[in-house]
């Protein structure tokens, strides 16, 4: 019984996909926002507006968005309020990260943490917030 569990590609047939919906969400929330959001809020609060522009919009308008997006928007994605278009925020600005700041600047190992927020905050915005989130609908509730 054990081993046709572990050898079922069903997702319900092994876990609650909820769950694990929400342990992906509150700990990578969780990770973003105290390794990267945090530092830029902070920026952001004590006026310290020096801030990379990979796109050209200039280094407030960026610094901005990225304090929004991995400061705000985490705690959203972390309590499961708006958590699709919160997650889609982080996707955007992971995004920019990857392919503008990390791809073919560093090495591997440089760019595995913007990739790996990006890969991760898609699958939170398919799977939506899973149990135990503030706007959580059981109808919607994967």
């Amino acid at each position: 019984m054990v081993m046709s569990k572990l050898n079922s590609s069903s997702i319900g047939a092994f876990v609650n996909a909820g769950v694990s919906a929400m342990i992906l969400r509150v700990f990578m929330s969780f990770f973003l926002f105290f390794g990267h959001g945090w530092g830029k809020l902070e920026m952001v609060f004590n006026g310290n507006f020096q801030f990379l522009d990979p796109v050209g919009l200039g280094p407030t308008i960026t610094l901005i968005f990225a304090a929004f997006a991995e400061g705000i928007c985490t705690i959203l994605v972390f309590l499961g309020f708006y958590t699709r278009l919160a997650a889609l925020f982080i996707i955007v600005n992971m995004a920019g990260a990857f392919l503008f700041v990390h791809l073919g600047n560093d090495p591997f190992g440089g760019m595995e943490m913007a990739l790996m927020y990006l890969v991760s905050f898609v699958v939170i915005f398919l799977l939506g917030p899973g149990k135990f989130a503030v706007d959580s609908d059981s109808r919607t509730r994967v």
